[in-house]
């Protein structure tokens, strides 16, 4: 081998050798950062909320888990959980359902690992707790403001303009009645109205209202899914995206359905700065019925797109076990967040009895949080309506 030839490889063997070096010390370095006490801090939208600090996002957390006590919601408990209300009938017959909603906004949890956020909720969760009545009923809302803001409720649908949460903020320390008949059938989003309503939507006051049509649908495994997303670092930019509260959830949590089975998903959009959300079904096709006040499917695909506020009803079945995939057909919102996993199983009727045939004038079979669980959950007692 003459000289040059020599000096080439000895010069691409020095060249290796430096970039290994330098590729362990990044690692390491990288490493390093990613696991120091360093922190960040950030508060809130307005003067005054407490200063939190957090390591930062953490995306796709394989190896980290929220502590329930601090996580913003169960999200597989909220997937399936309808909330009936308290039962009584009127003079004339009616059907009353009576509901507690409980406003808060001084709560700090966690949304996701290391990453602690001032929630504004009801009853203690993002979203909210799912209502549910039936077409005709007269539902009644006690609204208790625990927070230190004027709160309200708005809820999409028909109703009288003083039951519409715009006008009539309700004081810190204060309490207001809705009550108004449930129509049409369909599922509905509600949320605070309080100015500026970007504050409270983004910091999570919203939830979901179902109304069920007096001829009942065929049974299905019924699940609620609101889609939303947070703004830890308060740019009016998302820095997680979710369904149900916690992104990432069900992608380490799959969703357990039986082949063949009817499932049926009351899907909601309530994200705040991004103008649209979707939803995405891997493998399948789905009967698309925009805002579920129609029995006659609008659509059928395998995709759905919404704006802030829409909604629909999915209902569709797999044919073969396996996992499946369900995200948002937006790239970034599935790379931060709004991603997960249906596993279909070969076996039938594991799910047949979830929310399948309820009695709705029976309070031993409907599946509410207990006062109990409430007062775990959120510190705060409740004075009715969630029995």
């Amino acid at each position: 081998m003459s000289y040059p030839q020599i000096a080439v490889v000895f010069g691409i063997a020095i060249s290796l050798i430096v970039l290994a070096i330098s590729t362990a010390v990044y690692s390491k370095s990288s490493f390093s950062d990613q696991n120091s006490s360093k922190l960040n801090t950030f508060g809130g939208h307005t003067p005054g909320y407490p200063t939190l600090q957090t390591t930062g996002d953490v995306l796709d957390p394989t190896s980290l888990v929220i502590n329930p006590k601090n996580a913003v919601v169960d999200p597989m408990k909220y997937l399936r959980e309808f909330n009936y209300g308290k039962l009584s009938t009127s003079s004339n017959g009616t059907l009353i359902r009576d509901f507690t909603m409980i406003a808060s906004d001084q709560l700090t949890k966690e949304v996701s690992p290391g990453v602690f956020y001032n929630v504004w909720t009801f009853n203690g969760t993002i979203p909210g707790p799912t209502l549910r009545a039936t077409e005709g009923d007269t539902i009644r809302i006690t609204l208790i403001n625990n927070g230190s803001k004027f709160h309200s409720i708005h809820f999409h649908g028909i109703h009288p303009s003083e039951m519409d949460g715009v006008f009539e903020g309700i004081a810190p320390g204060g309490k207001f009645i809705y009550q108004f008949t449930a129509e049409p059938f369909g599922v509905f989003p509600y949320h605070c109205h309080m100015q500026p309503l970007e504050e409270h939507i983004t910091h999570g006051l919203y939830g979901a209202l179902i109304i069920d049509p007096k001829t009942p649908r065929a049974s299905a495994d019924e699940m609620v899914m609101l889609m939303n997303g947070y703004d830890t670092d308060f740019d009016t930019e998302n820095n997680f995206y979710t369904v149900n509260g916690i992104p990432y959830y069900y992608m380490h949590h799959p969703i357990q359905i039986d082949k063949n089975r009817l499932i049926r998903i009351y899907l909601l959009n309530m994200l705040e700065f991004d103008p649209l959300n979707n939803f995405h079904l891997h493998a399948n096709m789905f009967d698309f019925y925009k805002t579920g006040t129609k029995l006659i499917p609008d659509e059928y695909t395998d995709i759905v797109t919404m704006n802030q506020g829409e909604r629909g009803t999915l209902e569709f079945s797999y044919k073969y076990p396996g996992k499946y995939m369900f995200h948002a057909h937006k790239t970034e919102f599935a790379e931060k967040g709004w991603t997960g996993l249906f596993l279909v199983k070969e076996g039938e009727g594991t799910n047949q009895s979830i929310n399948e045939n309820l009695n709705v004038t029976s309070i031993s079979n409907i599946t509410n949080y207990s006062t109990t669980d409430f007062n775990k959950t959120t510190g705060l007692v409740p004075t009715g309506g969630v029995n």
